[in-house]
Parts: C-alpha cells; structure tokens; sequence
C-alpha cells in the first residue's frame, strides 16, 4: 500500500509539472503572438501614417492586360483621390477610362469604408447606366483585369488585423513581412502577406490569398518616387494571377496634390457627367 501511494504521488508531481509546462508553454506563445499583432500593427501604422496630409490627387495611368499566351491589351485611364485624414473615415477615389473605344468613358466611384463593406459604384456608357457594386461581388475582376474591385479601393489602415512575422533583405533592402487579416466582411481574402521596407516604410509586394487560404495573386510595387511633403507613390504595379497565369500591370505618370477637389466630385451623379 505505502508503495502504490508513493507511486500515485510521483505520477500526480509528474502530471502537475506537466500541467504547469504546457499553461506556460501556451501563455508565452499568447505573449509572443500579442507582441507580434502590436509590433505588426505598428509598422502597419507607421507606413499608413507616413502618406498622410496630400489632400487630394489626380494621376493618368496605362493598364495593360497580358494573358497566358503573353498577348497584351492596353487602356489609359484617370485616378482622382479625396483624402480624408481621419483613420475611422476611408479615402474616396474615381476612376475613369479613356481609351480604347469599347471601354471609354467606364468609371467606378469608390467611397472606402473600414468595418463595413465599401460603397462602389460602376458606369457603363454601353448601357446609359449606374450599377452599384454589391458587397458579394466585390472579389470578381475589375473590367476585365487582375485586380478585384476590393482592390481598387484605399487601403484603410483599421480594416485590418496584423502580425509581424519577421525581416527579409531582398536586392540589398531589408523589409518586414506582415500578415493582415481582413475585419471587413464579403472580403474575397482570407489573408495578405505584405512586404514593408524599413527605410522609407513603403509597401514593396503584397501576396493575396483565397477564401480557401491559398495563394492567389501577388503584386508588385516598384519605381517609387518621393513628392514635396514627403509623400511617396509607387510608379509602377503588376498583379500577376497565380490561378489564371495572366497579370495586369498600371504604369502611372506624375502626380499632382492638393487639386482642390471636394466631396462633391465624388458623389454618384458625377458618373453619368464623364465624357
């Protein structure tokens, strides 16, 4: 009997030291995982917040469409931006296309929001006609291209969650790699993995992922320039499709700040104005 109790009290130390193992094995990957959301999050913020105050912005831009067999097709088209300079209230942008002809005139209005879907709203002059962009839809391509129409709205600082995940030098830069989780609903990703340089704090490289967690798209950001302010804009995107095998590429022109434009450029009843 002295025996069997001897032996039932070294296994109850033993499952008690086993016990206290795991709840601090867990509560420091807790403390690690909490560090790595704060310290994601305030990379995040910085880059976000290194941007701000250029008021509002009108840029000419050329996609070009590639498909699998490297067949390419070009558009030229317009960006203006209104910036609002509260993170709880999102940018409003509008774009506009000029050339070529079976697309001319297409516009898509976008009012960003953080939480809740954002508000789009496309014109197509073929059909005399606006059409709201449901929340569900927001994931399908836009005009054709590799972007999303989610991809064409700003990207709000508070309509994500973040995790630093750790540091990659590439062609000589040093970035830190975050995960962001969309907070938003009808997101068509589950998640995006971003590369930010630590010099500049500008986003080099985004990877996109499925509503079944795998990679989607990745897009490139690249031949960054510096305006006064110190406001910096990437002069060239390319989104290449894991999935399809085609990409889409923006090249911008020169931007200029602080156009003057007002809420109400950017209301619905523009839309059918463009020529």
């Amino acid at each position: 009997m002295f025996q069997n109790n001897q032996l039932n009290n070294k296994l109850s130390t033993a499952l008690i030291g086993l016990a206290f193992a795991s709840s601090y094995s867990l509560n420091l990957a807790y403390a690690d995982d909490g560090a790595d959301r704060k310290k994601g999050y305030e990379i995040a913020a910085r880059s976000d917040r290194s941007d701000t105050g250029f008021g509002s912005s009108e840029v000419e831009a050329v996609m070009t469409l590639v498909n699998r067999a490297g067949k390419k097709m070009s558009r030229v088209l317009s960006f203006k931006t209104l910036e609002r300079e509260s993170e709880d209230v999102g940018d409003k942008a509008l774009t506009v296309f000029s050339t070529p002809r079976d697309v001319k005139g297409t516009a898509l209005l976008s009012h960003a929001q953080i939480l809740t879907p954002d508000n789009q709203w496309l014109y197509l002059p073929a059909l005399k006609r606006v059409k709201r962009i449901s929340s569900a839809n927001k994931s399908g391509p836009f005009v054709g291209s590799e972007f999303a129409f989610e991809d064409f709205t700003s990207t709000e600082l508070k309509k994500y969650d973040y995790k630093y995940t750790g540091e990659e030098t590439i062609d000589g830069m040093k970035l830190d790699i975050l995960e962001r989780y969309p907070l938003y609903k009808n997101s068509g990703y589950t998640k995006q993995v971003s590369w930010v340089d630590q010099t500049v704090f500008q986003v080099r490289k985004i990877e996109f992922y499925d509503r079944k967690g795998a990679l989607l798209k990745t897009l490139k950001l690249n031949d960054y320039k510096e305006y006064d302010g110190g406001v910096w804009r990437a002069h060239m995107l390319e989104m290449n499709n894991h999935l399809t095998g085609k990409s889409t590429t923006i090249s911008y022109s020169d931007y200029v700040f602080n156009t003057g434009l007002t809420d109400k450029d950017f209301v619905k009843g523009v839309l059918k104005k463009i020529r």
